[in-house]
């Protein structure tokens, strides 16, 4: 028999030990809350116009990239002395390059994930019009000041107790804090803005401007809710701690509920705002569906420590429920336009889940109790006061705070962009880019093969040199002049580019513009719905093909046309052909058939 090995291993071996499981935790949901900004980016880019998509997504980069220097340098400062001088804790410098530990700069960035997380929900609402300098000197603000304040009011106060804590406020992982001043703050800068352009008509009547990809939209909505288990269980959770030289588990009691409920409250969400889109439009919307599972999960955020499994069910419905309701009010009674509608996402549904939340609380007094199976309804009546005074003391600072950024911004002209920016799509106005730049298919030459000019020269009387061009078709063509110039025009499906672009080839057809129309002809009008609201859709997206040919036959390249765009439904298109008089070549001068 082999005598054990024991191993005499200090306090401060443990501690340290401790102290590396707990960093790796720390740091491990520190980057789930980080990748929710691709979820952000998805989600937030599938609701605008295809022309804004790079602006949105420029947007939240430079949200991150500005936000995370601001509050590293001054923000986590502000709230630790905001937070002190109102709770009678120490002051601090308004630095964090002091932190002396490792482990203490890796809170640092789990704070700071907390705060990006706050100032990119902003960019949603006031996508589509909002100058790009503006947005960011307000997003340097908000990671300067806005946020600081508001989270030193609620978590920070190195040495003392925040304000609305001591008087009972309480908010978990954000709720209010996070969310709720990131949906607030998106309303009240989308106010200030106006709508956008053809948004809202001169009789107040609303119009419909559906966002450019329910794809993105949906992704991104699931690889936020991936990410929001870093929000939630995150903050639950510590891994190890050492006590008497003896390793323990940490605050684990509460992990297992924390987890569940924020699974609750993301499905349940989705199914309230299901059940609210259906009863109000008698279908089952996809967009408010994703939207409403984050409504659900930033309800359940708040209090997700306080509250009961049937607790994260109840709120987490109503928080799905509400979305609909309060974003048809916003939009139609407000008339804001809040472009991905971060007010009912994250801003009301965020102050109801802390507002309901002693309804169900594992800590009340269970006045009334015993009335929901699984989960005694347990009515905490002395947290009411309280979290109706926080949820109110933090929108009025938010909504101070943002009004007056905007407005100044405003005032000095520098908040929107020109009519004219609008109408092109910010991509290209605030940043030269095409999002999406090509038509799309195959990269065919449409005539088969190259042209290769070459020249003959021949002395002038006056002792310059006459050039004469030819032409030599590479593929073994033969080019036949004739004074017929034809121009065919073709509207056809988008998604028959490339075949049409194959057809051409065959026949040599030698030039070709495509562009991107909208139109009507006998493919009837069918119904969109975006948001649960109805429009109809009668102007169908095509494209527009136009050849103009002298030596290939017309009739040759209408059959390639038509060959390539016919799928045999409605909706195919038309081609036409008309002459075409004259022609100039830029470049040499030529004219006619020489020109084509």
């Amino acid at each position: 028999m082999v005598d054990p090995v024991i191993l005499e291993v200090s306090v401060a071996d443990l501690e340290q030990l401790a102290t590396g499981v707990n960093m790796v935790w720390a740091l491990t949901v520190t980057f789930l809350i980080f990748f929710m900004h691709a979820g952000f980016a998805m989600l937030e880019s599938g609701q605008v116009r295809s022309k804004n998509v790079a602006n949105q997504l420029t947007k939240n980069m430079l949200t991150w990239a500005i936000g995370i220097a601001v509050f590293f340098v001054v923000g986590l400062g502000i709230a630790n002395n905001v937070g002190s001088l109102l709770g009678g804790g120490e002051s601090s410098a308004l630095t964090m390059f002091g932190a002396d530990s490792s482990f203490g700069l890796v809170n640092v960035l789990f704070s700071a994930v907390f705060a990006m997380t706050a100032a990119t929900i902003v960019s949603g609402a006031v996508a589509g019009r909002a100058k790009l300098r503006a947005y960011l000197t307000y997003t340097f603000l908000l990671a300067a000041i806005i946020y600081p304040v508001a989270a030193g009011l609620v978590w920070y106060a190195p040495g003392g107790t925040p304000l609305l804590t001591d008087l009972g406020f309480a908010d978990f992982a954000g709720g209010m804090v996070v969310h709720g001043l990131g949906g607030v703050a998106g309303l009240t800068a989308a106010w200030v803005l106006g709508g956008r352009m053809d948004k809202y008509n001169e009789d107040g009547s609303t119009n419909i401007i559906p966002g450019h990809s329910m794809t993105f939209a949906v992704l991104g909505t699931l690889i936020l809710c991936f990410g929001w288990f870093g929000f939630n269980v995150g903050t639950a959770a510590t891994v190890l701690t050492v006590e008497e030289g003896v390793v323990q588990l940490a605050a684990f009691e509460i992990v297992g509920r924390v987890a569940i409920v924020t699974a609750l409250g993301m499905g349940v969400g989705g199914i309230g705002a299901a059940a609210a889109a259906l009863y109000m439009t008698g279908k089952v919307d996809t967009l408010y569906v994703a939207n409403g599972m984050l409504a659900g999960l930033v309800g359940v955020t708040g209090p997700t420590d306080l509250i009961t499994p049937m607790g994260a069910i109840a709120i987490g419905f109503l928080a799905g429920a509400q979305l609909p309701l309060v974003f048809k009010f916003v939009e139609q009674t407000l008339k804001i336009d809040d472009v991905c509608a971060v007010f009912p996402v994250h801003g009301s549904a965020g102050m109801l889940g802390l507002i309901v939340y002693p309804l169900w609380s594992v800590e009340g007094t269970a006045i009334g109790g015993g009335l929901i199976a699984g989960g005694i309804l347990s009515i905490d009546a002395a947290a009411f006061g309280p979290q109706i005074l926080g949820v109110a003391v933090l929108t009025i600072w938010t909504v101070v705070s943002t009004a007056a950024v905007w407005g100044a911004l405003k005032a000095a002209g520098q908040a929107r962009v020109t009519p004219e920016h609008e109408r092109d799509g910010l991509d290209v106005s605030e940043h030269g880019v095409d999002t999406y730049p090509e038509f799309g298919g195959p990269d065919v030459a449409t005539d088969g093969g190259e042209i290769v000019e070459r020249s003959s020269s021949e002395l002038r009387s006056d002792g310059g040199v006459d050039t004469e061009s030819y032409e030599i078709r590479t593929d073994g063509g033969e080019v036949e002049t004739d004074d017929s110039i034809k121009m065919i025009m073709a509207v056809v499906r988008p998604d028959r580019l490339g075949a049409i672009k194959k057809q051409l080839a065959e026949v040599g057809a030698p030039s070709l513009t495509v562009t991107n129309v909208s139109g009507r002809g006998s493919q009837p009008a069918k119904k969109g719905q975006w948001r649960g609201e109805e429009y109809t859709v009668d102007l169908h997206q095509k494209v527009k093909i136009e050849t103009v040919v002298a030596e290939v036959p017309a009739e040759d390249v209408v059959e390639a046309i038509r060959e390539g765009a016919n799928t045999g439904e409605p909706g195919d298109g038309k081609i036409f052909v008309m002459d075409v008089e004259d022609a100039v070549q830029v470049r040499t001068g030529k004219t006619g058939p020489d020109a084509v």
